[in-house]
């Protein structure tokens, strides 16, 4: 199935394109309706929170528990997710306002908190930032369309600086699988998928970053 993932954002409307999305989907959320038109209501709001928290469980009540950093910055990491999600699923676009400062702040926290090196946390957003720019590029002289869009790019930026290079491919894989068996739970509720099917995949590598965060690469 070729999915057409739309992210581009024109120079200098980032702030003004964040803002107004998120300001759609709070005042749909609010009011019950769907959001920017697509079906979607507060209900999306509410799996989101529900899914991440379920995900995050199991970490939250073991044994030995997370330090209060820990939490503090998942918390935060988990925010933001959910708020790129949503402004994804309503507008197709990931706004630079938002992966911008996430990436910063994920170099930061892992060099203050001893979890890396900074600069190795760059060259992990940068190394995320290239491969799917490449593979963008790649999709679009094989089809002659858009596939993946800068803003996919720049969020795998954000994410790479949060769990670094080691966590890369693990956050694609879970990305992959989590969108394969969204389209098959479509599919088998009687939705209909096409070729030419606009999905927004912000959400999906949001989720494989979460789970990447909470319990590491996946061991093979």
């Amino acid at each position: 199935m070729d999915a057409r993932m739309q992210h581009e954002t024109a120079p200098g409307s980032d702030a003004h394109i964040a803002t107004d999305a998120a300001k759609n989907v709070a005042t749909d959320v609010a009011a019950g309706r769907s959001v920017a038109g697509s079906g979607y209501s507060a209900a999306i709001l509410l799996g989101l929170i529900v899914l991440y928290a379920a995900i995050a469980l199991p970490v939250l009540t073991g044994k030995p528990a997370p330090s209060g950093a820990f939490m503090a910055f998942g918390l935060l990491l988990a925010t933001a997710l959910v708020a790129l999600s949503l402004v994804d699923i309503a507008t197709y676009r990931l706004p630079d306002i938002v992966t911008f400062p996430l990436a910063a702040l994920g170099i930061a926290i892992a060099h203050e908190m001893g979890w890396d090196i900074w600069w190795l946390r760059v060259a992990a957003a940068a190394a995320a930032f290239s491969a799917f720019v490449l593979i963008a590029w790649l999709y679009r002289q094989a089809r002659g369309r858009q596939g993946l869009g800068h803003g996919d790019a720049k969020l795998m930026a954000a994410i790479g600086a949060w769990v670094g290079i080691e966590g890369l491919a693990s956050v694609v894989l879970w990305s992959a699988a989590s969108a394969l068996v969204t389209i098959g739970m479509w599919r088998a509720a009687g939705g209909v998928v096409t070729k030419d099917m606009a999905i927004p995949f912000g959400p999906f590598l949001a989720l494989g970053a979460w789970i990447v965060w909470l319990y590491g690469p996946v061991e093979l």
